[in-house]
């Protein structure tokens, strides 16, 4: 059954493998960068990452070819790659673009209109969201960052528009752009923990500009809300005793 569905989709075993080992290269060296375990400035061997991640080289090869275009390392003369190190203002920029395209998206579901069970799906949502942030005290991070995922993933296509689904996945790959990025230093700062309840009282607000039928006013608080990550960013900064805390920060310069 499964090699008639295979042979249905024109895959092969063999390519299915060669896809596999692709994203496991592609999502293993993401993650050595953004937990800060290789720093800015270091070079990437393919023959260490080779071996620290169980993978070929041709993938590893390919994966940091990606990387490269999505501007996480860099080409150096010499040959191979480099992990970068981003400004604040990089930074920024790359979240202003998150929120101005998820701005567009929550304005034209408004337009276009969203079939009701799509909506009962985002109020579920909202509801679980409710009862992960009700205490910001006790507040369970893992499953905020699920759902919070979740959430976004589901308003990036409620426009039924492919063009805007597919840009926004390509800016969420942009460092430091996707809605979780910053996550972490909530549960490590408590003054900015209730930053959490702005969130997700904005996520409510979101939703029903879209059921609505407000454009404008959908856009508008999408907009607004990507900046609350810019904001925290902001505060994380100037907190020396999170650079080894939160995944990432230590390659964001001033």
């Amino acid at each position: 059954m499964a090699t008639s569905a295979r042979r249905e989709r024109g895959t092969s075993p063999r390519r299915e493998r060669g896809t596999s080992q692709s994203l496991k290269a592609l999502l293993g060296i993401r993650e050595l960068v953004f937990s800060g375990e290789v720093g800015p400035g270091v070079r990437l061997s393919e023959v260490t990452l080779s071996g620290r991640l169980g993978i070929s080289r041709t993938p590893i090869r390919a994966a940091l070819a990606q990387l490269d275009q999505e501007g996480v390392v860099e080409a150096i003369p010499s040959g191979g790659y480099t992990v970068r190190s981003f400004t604040q203002v990089d930074v920024a920029d790359a979240i202003e673009l998150r929120g101005a395209l998820e701005g567009v998206a929550a304005r034209i579901a408004a337009e276009r209109g969203v079939p009701a069970a799509r909506l009962q799906t985002m109020h579920s949502l909202l509801a679980e969201l409710d009862h992960v942030v009700a205490d910001p005290k006790r507040t369970d991070f893992a499953v905020y960052i699920a759902r919070n995922g979740e959430f976004h993933d589901l308003l990036h296509t409620l426009s039924g528009s492919e063009t805007i689904r597919r840009e926004l996945e390509r800016v969420m790959r942009l460092p430091f752009a996707a809605p979780n990025a910053f996550i972490t230093a909530q549960a490590e700062m408590p003054e900015i923990r209730v930053s959490l309840l702005v969130a997700q009282a904005q996520h409510r607000a979101i939703v029903n500009a879209i059921e609505m039928r407000e454009g404008a006013r959908a856009e508008a608080i999408a907009r607004e809300h990507a900046r609350l990550a810019r904001t925290n960013l902001d505060v994380m900064i100037e907190d020396t005793k999170l650079i080894n805390k939160v995944p990432g920060l230590s390659l964001i310069s001033g």
